[in-house]
């Protein structure tokens, strides 16, 4: 699996001295594109520094996920960071709505 880490504009650049991957990987800092809050559902954006593409595309390098709600363990994977930033966007639009249909629901419940 090929590995990578960002350069100052947060550009994939493919890294094969191991201890360099290593020191960058240790700073989660670094690697966050993005972390959102919402109640108890989060979701997370990062820099993994390995191709997951497995050898099939471009190398895809970043990776959303969502934990906990309706959409818990949906993820989604990038080859840039632009294009992280907008799939974690995109999740984000996704908790809301899974939320305006939880709410609708309740709200439903509550007429009755």
């Amino acid at each position: 699996m090929e590995m990578y880490i960002l350069d100052g504009d947060r550009n994939p650049v493919r890294c094969d001295d191991i201890g360099e991957w290593g020191e960058f990987q240790r700073d989660p800092e670094k690697r966050r594109v993005a972390r959102s809050e919402f109640g108890p559902v989060s979701v997370s954006t990062v820099f993994l520094g390995m191709d997951h593409s497995f050898g099939s595309g471009p190398p895809l390098l970043f990776e959303t996920m969502i934990f906990g709600g309706k959409s818990d363990g949906y993820m989604d994977r990038y080859s840039t960071w632009q294009e992280a930033e907008a799939g974690h966007e995109a999740a984000c639009l996704l908790v809301n709505a899974d939320s305006i249909q939880r709410d609708k629901k309740l709200s439903y419940r509550d007429w009755e």
